[in-house]
């Protein structure tokens, strides 16, 4: 590969990647910087294909949210409800079962479960909401809480966090989600989301999780007051924790959105941002075999553009989103398996439908 510049730093850059190098948190703060998107893109993508090939994966899937009622006050979430607020839900068991059946096709392959920090039921509700749907669907995967809400669990149990997790697994729980991660550092966590897990504590959850054998999935929520820097240490830290473990299968970055879907383009990460941090995310995730570019937040066009900025992965069809619906997104709330198809086949990138674990269900 070439890279079309004149740029010494560029160039050192580009062959560290090439050599194999891993990338240091000076070199991703250049790569922030530098007006020269399209080599960053270059390069990601260069690494992606030795990964991925052509291949592009998504998932027939099922978000589910039990509960939107909330113990924190994240200050970027307009999902969370107290109890009592009106559009406060709990979900019964029965309601849970209704809301699954009435959105069921038998394509689905994946629960997508995670819900408010709800301290007014006990953590045997959270296990239920497993156990259930696992009774009912023991073919479909289920991907449930996020590691700040095992911490939370761990809270109102009084038991460890890996007890919590050995509990959730004896359940039925195959995976967890990404969330909660935010970004991990102190300085963003005690302004932006005081009341959740620690940045240790959020590592250490998913640690535990990778300890008992589960394979799990990592976000950074982006685009409110973290620094660059900020962004780099997350990613940092998640390629330590995965030297250790090789238990995180895909990175995806989420773009904080506004609070109301007419919000406008000042309140909005820039397609530049987007872009970028995907490509550096590629760059800097060595040991991630997946980063995912999410649709719901950016888009369906500018999630065609991201896998040639070093994405593989575009998630799924997502049968009625919530969290980010409910913060300002643009998009749809779900797409079917012909659009996303459709959508990877306009990227000159293979469709490849997978299960939660990344084997392959079908080639297109």
């Amino acid at each position: 590969m070439s890279i079309l510049t004149l740029d010494k730093k560029m160039q050192e850059i580009a062959e560290k990647v090439q050599r194999g190098q891993r990338l240091s948190i000076e070199d991703g703060l250049y790569l922030f910087e530098t007006p020269d998107l399209l080599s960053v893109a270059q390069l990601a993508n260069s690494v992606n294909e030795k990964k991925n090939g052509n291949n592009v994966y998504f998932i027939e899937n099922m978000y589910i949210n039990p509960t939107n009622v909330c113990e924190a006050t994240c200050s970027f979430c307009h999902f969370k409800r107290k109890e009592g607020e009106e559009g406060a839900y709990t979900m019964s068991m029965d309601e849970l079962l209704h809301y699954v059946e009435h959105r069921w096709n038998d394509n689905v392959r994946e629960f997508h479960i995670v819900g408010g920090h709800n301290d007014q039921v006990p953590f045997d509700y959270y296990l239920d909401t497993i156990r259930t749907l696992k009774k009912h669907y023991p073919n479909c995967t289920i991907k449930a809480y996020t590691g700040a809400e095992i911490e939370f669990f761990s809270r109102i149990s009084g038991l460890s966090m890996e007890e919590v997790l050995k509990e959730l697994i004896k359940a039925g729980l195959d995976t967890m989600p990404g969330g909660g991660a935010e970004i991990l550092t102190e300085r963003y966590r005690l302004k932006m989301s005081p009341d959740k897990a620690s940045t240790d504590q959020w590592l250490e959850a998913h640690e535990i999780a990778h300890g008992l054998g589960l394979k799990t999935h990592a976000t950074m929520l982006y685009g409110s007051i973290e620094t660059q820097e900020e962004r780099l240490i997350h990613m940092d830290r998640l390629r330590q924790l995965q030297d250790r473990t090789n238990g995180f299968m895909v990175f995806i970055p989420l773009a904080v959105q506004p609070k109301s879907a007419s919000a406008s383009l000042k309140r909005r990460t820039s397609a530049f941002d987007d872009m970028r941090t995907l490509a550096i995310s590629r760059l800097m995730l060595d040991n991630f075999d997946h980063i995912k570019a999410y649709w719901i937040n950016i888009g369906v066009q500018l999630t065609q553009m991201a896998l040639t900025f070093g994405s593989s992965d575009i998630h799924g069809t997502l049968i009625e989103e919530r969290i980010s619906h409910s913060a300002g997104a643009i998009t749809s709330q779900g797409l079917t398996r012909d659009e996303l198809v459709h959508l990877i086949k306009g990227a000159n990138k293979k469709p490849i439908e997978r299960d939660t674990f990344y084997n392959i269900i079908r080639e297109y």
